[in-house]
């Protein structure tokens, strides 16, 4: 479940996660690391995109728009959000780096129906979840309240020594108004980036029950199942989430041995 990064090819790319490589329906996702004047292109006439700039700054082109300067962030730690765009299945894009660009290519099955977009950072809402060692700070890059046929992206900053995802939570049945079946991925990175952290993802039976090291750049894969995050004392925990179903709407359940930590708080 988990994925590695590997040395970026002629494009950059430095992880490349499919539905086929995963062996699931819905999520695709790619990072891309790009040097100063590079730039990337890419098009998919089934699938949807949402281009993240996680760090530098680039051009963003989709169909006949053109964003210029895009992004600033030096890394995702930055507390300010990323520049991001949302391209419909079917419309050419390119991503042109001005500096060192970290590019996150995020997709799932969509149609060509809606136009391309820049999202704009101020509508990126930023919130403060959980309380103690349990809180986090999410913000929401494409959430469902945003158009798109499919996609929802999310980032995370985890302080050092905190839990996230927490208490565990799933979201692999489609039962309406309780939960929603949605396939996820999770890039992580730390600070310092020689850190690590942990994430278990488990079911009921058991039948996945995986407690997963990941360490700076990491992608770990949810099909299904419970999948909270512990970040050790004295590294902070980042990560972008995709999630992708039948259904776009995030819906979960806690696991009934944990929920306890809710009601009490």
């Amino acid at each position: 479940m988990r994925v590695r990064p590997h040395a970026p090819d002629a494009t950059g790319c430095v992880l490349d996660i499919t539905p086929d490589s995963a062996g699931w329906q819905h999520v695709g996702f790619k990072m891309v690391v790009l040097a100063p004047g590079q730039p990337l292109a890419g098009r998919d006439d089934g699938r949807e995109t949402c281009l993240v700039i996680l760090s530098g700054v680039a051009d963003i082109v989709a169909g006949t728009h053109r964003w210029t300067g895009q992004g600033g962030r030096a890394s995702v730690f930055e507390d300010r959000p990323p520049a991001a765009a949302y391209v419909p299945a079917g419309t050419a894009w390119c991503v042109e780096a001005g500096s060192r660009v970290e590019l996150a290519i995020c997709t799932a099955p969509g149609e060509d129906g809606l136009p391309p977009r820049l999202i704009d950072p101020a509508a990126m809402s930023r919130e403060v979840r959980g309380q103690g060692t349990n809180q986090r700070f999410v913000r929401n890059i494409l959430p469902e309240t945003e158009p798109a046929c499919g996609l929802l992206v999310v980032e995370v900053i985890t302080p050092g020594g905190h839990w996230s995802s927490y208490p565990p939570h799933k979201h692999d049945r489609d039962t309406p108004g309780e939960e929603t079946m949605l396939e996820e991925t999770y890039y992580h990175r730390l600070d310092p980036p020689q850190g690590f952290a942990f994430q278990r993802v488990y079911t009921d039976d058991r039948s996945i029950d995986e407690a997963i090291a990941v360490e700076d750049g990491d992608v770990v894969m949810v099909p299904r199942g419970y999948h909270p995050v512990g970040a050790p004392h004295g590294y902070d925990l980042y990560y972008l989430n995709v999630m992708a179903g039948p259904r776009r709407q995030w819906m979960f359940r806690n696991d009934p041995a944990h929920d306890w930590i809710v009601r009490r708080a």
